[in-house]
C-alpha cells in the first residue's frame, strides 16, 4: 500500500536537489517572508524562504532570492515563523478513540506531522492482527506514523485478567521484521516484574535489542530505576517530579515530558521540567509528548500547547519547540529526516504566529492546512479513511444478563474497597468494617460507595468481578466503558443493578463505547465498533460526541474524568485495582476478595 502523500527516498532525489540549492533547477514551491526557527542553533533568523523540490527541502536562503519561474508556487508567510513539524516522541491513537486517518486531521491541525505511536490498546484486543489493521490504518493517513511495538500485552499474567491479545516474543520479533514502521519497542509497562529479572519480560527486550531497536519505558518509583535502565530501556515518559527525572536522565534515559489538560493526571511537565528550570540538567536528552489525549482534547491540548506550557514554565520558546521536534527525531535516529528544517530534510513545516500557535502546515511540501482550516488536497484524503475487517467490529462478547452488584454479606464483615483520589493515576486501598449489614442503599451512603464491575469481553471465561469505589461521587444511574485498560474488559460503575445491566448491555450491541445511563435511559455515548475502542468517524464528529459524554460524566457527579475511570481496571499501578479475575494488590499482584470476615 502506497503512503499517503509520499516523499521520495533521499538517495534518489540528490542530484534533484543539488540543481535545486545550487539554481540550475527551479523548486516547485518556495515559502518566503518569514522569520525561520532554526532547531539546530536554536536561533530566530529574520526573512528567510525555504525552497522545496519533490516534498523535500533543497535549501534555506534569504527572503528574496528565488527568481520567478514557470511551475514555481510562491507562498508569503511575512509575519509568521517557519519552524518544523512537530514530532511527537509517545502517542497511545487508541486514546483519542479515532482511526489514524482520523487522527491525522487534529494532529495536523496543531502542527503534528509525525508521531510514534504505541499500538498497545488494540494488540490487547485483538493481538497481532489488531496491531497490523493499525498499520494498515498509518499507511493510509496523511501523518508520519512509526510504530513502537506493543511490549506488554497482557499487561499482567492470566491468573490476574483476561486479555484478547498475547504478544509473544516470537511475534514482537517478526512484527519487527515484517513492518519498516516497526522502529522501537513500545513502553515497557510491566517495570516490576523487568527489575526482578522475569524471563519472558527480558525476552521481549532481546527481541528488540538484538536488532538494534530503542526500548521505551514506564516506570514509577526511584527504587526501580537502576535496575530497570540496566535492562536496556532508554526512554520514559513518567516522570512525574524532577527528581525522579534527574534520576531517569543521569541514568542515560531520554525523559518525555507529558504534558496533557491540567486537571488530569497527565500534565506531569510543570513539575517535571524543573530538572532544567531548578537542577540545571541540559535539555539535550529531553523531549515533551502527549502520551493520551481524546478527540476533544486533542484539539485544545496537542503537542503545540505543550511545547507552549514549556515556554510558560521557563524555557525559551527555540528551545522549547526543539523539544517538540528536533530532540524526538534524534531519540529515534531519524533527524536526518525529519525535526528540523536542514536541506534535503522533508518538507514539514508548519508556520507559526508569535504565540507559537499554529497557522498553516506543509507535511511533504503539500499545504494541507491554511488559516487553521484543513485544505482541499487535505480534505480529499479525510474523505477516503482505511477500513477496518469485520474482525475489528466483533470484540465484545458476553451474555445479555449478568449479575453486575455484589450479593449482600449474611453476616458482618470486612469489604476490600477502591478509593479514589484526584489526580486519579493512584487507587488507594481501604478496608470498610461493615458491622450492621442492614441494605446496600444505606451501606453505600455511609461509606460514599458505590457498585463497581468488570466483565470480561474477549469471550474466553465471561466472569464479572465485583467491587466498590470509595469517593467516585456518582449521584445516580451508571457509566461504562469498554476502554478498561490494559486488558480493555467492560468496566461499568453504578449506584443501582438496572442503570448498570442498560449500561453494559448498549456496550455489548453497539460492539463498544463509553455511556452514562440514569433511570433507564443513555444520556450520553461514544461508540467504539472498532475493537471496542475506536470510532469510524471523522475527528470532529468524535470531538463533538466526547464533548457531550464529558458534559453528562460531570452531570453524573463522577469526581474521576472518564479517562480515570478507565484506568481502574489497570493492573500495574499501586495500590489497588480491580479486573475480571478481582481485586488486584499492587505491587504484590495478589488477589484479595472482596469480602473477608
Amino acid at each position: 500500500m502506497k503512503k499517503t502523500f509520499a516523499v521520495a527516498p533521499l538517495h534518489r532525489l540528490t542530484r534533484q536537489l543539488a540543481d535545486v540549492a545550487a539554481g540550475r533547477r527551479a523548486p516547485d514551491l518556495v515559502i518566503t517572508g518569514g522569520r525561520l526557527l532554526s532547531t539546530y542553533t536554536e536561533r530566530v533568523h529574520n526573512e528567510r524562504e525555504i525552497w522545496v523540490s519533490a516534498g523535500r527541502i533543497a535549501a534555506v536562503k534569504p527572503a528574496g532570492t528565488a527568481a520567478k519561474a514557470k511551475g514555481t508556487a510562491f507562498f508569503d508567510a511575512s509575519g509568521g515563523i517557519l519552524a518544523p513539524g512537530l514530532v511527537d516522541p509517545h502517542v497511545h491513537v487508541e486514546s483519542s478513540m479515532m482511526s489514524v486517518c482520523a487522527y491525522a486531521e487534529a494532529a495536523l491541525l496543531n502542527g503534528t506531522t509525525t508521531i510514534f505511536c504505541d499500538s498497545h490498546e488494540i494488540g490487547n484486543v485483538c493481538d497481532t492482527a489488531g496491531v497490523e489493521w493499525m498499520l494498515a490504518d498509518a499507511r493510509q493517513a496523511a501523518l508520519n506514523v512509526f510504530l513502537t511495538v506493543p511490549s506488554t500485552v497482557p499487561a499482567t499474567n492470566a491468573r490476574l485478567e483476561t486479555a484478547g491479545g498475547d504478544l509473544t516474543p516470537a511475534k514482537i520479533g517478526r512484527i519487527f521484521d515484517r513492518w519498516p514502521e516497526a522502529v522501537a519497542l513500545g513502553e515497557k509497562m510491566d517495570f516490576v516484574p523487568v527489575t526482578l529479572g522475569d524471563k519472558r519480560s527480558h525476552a521481549i527486550l532481546a527481541e528488540a535489542l538484538r536488532r538494534g531497536r530503542p526500548v521505551s519505558g514506564h516506570i514509577y518509583g526511584r527504587e526501580f530505576v537502576a535496575a530497570y535502565a540496566a535492562s536496556g530501556v532508554t526512554d520514559t515518559h513518567e516522570a512525574i517530579d524532577r527528581d525522579i527525572a534527574a534520576d531517569f536522565l543521569e541514568a542515560g534515559l531520554w525523559v518525555f515530558l507529558r504534558g496533557g489538560p491540567p486537571t488530569t493526571p497527565w500534565h506531569s511537565l510543570p513539575e517535571a521540567i524543573k530538572v532544567v528550570t531548578e537542577l540545571g540538567a541540559h535539555p539535550k536528552r529531553v523531549c515533551v509528548c502527549t502520551d493520551d489525549r481524546d478527540a476533544d482534547d486533542l484539539s485544545l491540548f496537542g503537542l503545540d500547547w505543550v511545547t507552549r506550557q514549556a515556554v510558560k514554565a521557563g524555557l525559551s520558546r527555540e528551545t522549547a519547540w526543539s523539544l517538540g521536534s528536533l530532540h524526538p527525531a534524534t531519540r529515534y535516529g531519524m533527524d536526518g529526516e525529519i525535526g528540523g528544517l536542514g536541506h534535503s530534510r522533508r518538507a514539514d513545516i508548519v508556520l507559526l504566529n508569535d504565540a507559537l500557535e499554529p497557522q498553516c502546515t506543509w507535511y511533504g511540501g503539500a499545504l494541507v492546512v491554511r488559516d487553521r482550516k484543513v485544505t482541499p488536497v487535505l480534505e480529499k484524503v479525510l474523505a477516503k479513511p482505511y477500513r477496518y475487517p469485520k474482525a475489528a467490529r466483533r470484540t465484545v462478547h458476553y451474555a445479555r444478563k449478568l449479575r453486575l452488584t455484589p450479593t449482600l454479606p449474611p453476616a458482618p464483615c470486612t469489604a476490600h474497597v477502591i478509593r479514589t483520589a484526584l489526580p486519579g493515576i493512584i487507587l488507594f486501598h481501604e478496608k470498610i468494617a461493615l458491622d450492621v449489614v442492614d441494605s446496600w442503599e444505606a451501606i453505600c451512603a455511609r461509606h460514599h460507595l458505590c457498585f463497581v464491575a468488570v466483565i470480561e469481553r474477549h469471550g474466553r471465561s465471561g466472569a464479572v468481578a465485583h467491587g466498590l469505589l470509595k469517593d467516585f461521587g456518582l449521584k445516580a444511574g451508571a457509566v461504562a466503558s469498554s476502554v478498561g485498560h490494559d486488558a480493555h474488559n467492560v468496566i461499568v460503575a453504578g449506584t443501582n443493578e438496572a442503570d448498570m445491566q442498560l449500561a453494559a448491555d448498549t456496550l455489548r450491541r453497539s460492539q463498544g463505547g463509553v455511556c452514562v445511563v440514569r433511570d433507564g435511559r443513555v444520556n450520553a455515548m461514544v461508540e467504539l465498533p472498532v475493537a471496542g475502542l475506536l470510532s469510524d468517524k471523522r475527528a470532529g464528529v468524535v470531538a463533538r460526541e466526547t464533548t457531550a459524554l464529558k458534559q453528562a460524566w460531570l452531570e453524573a457527579g463522577c469526581t474521576l474524568p472518564y479517562m480515570g475511570f478507565n484506568l481502574i481496571p489497570l493492573s500495574v499501578i499501586p495500590e489497588i485495582r480491580i479486573t475480571d479475575k478481582g481485586l488486584v494488590l499492587v505491587p504484590a499482584m495478589t488477589l484479595v476478595p472482596l469480602f473477608e470476615p
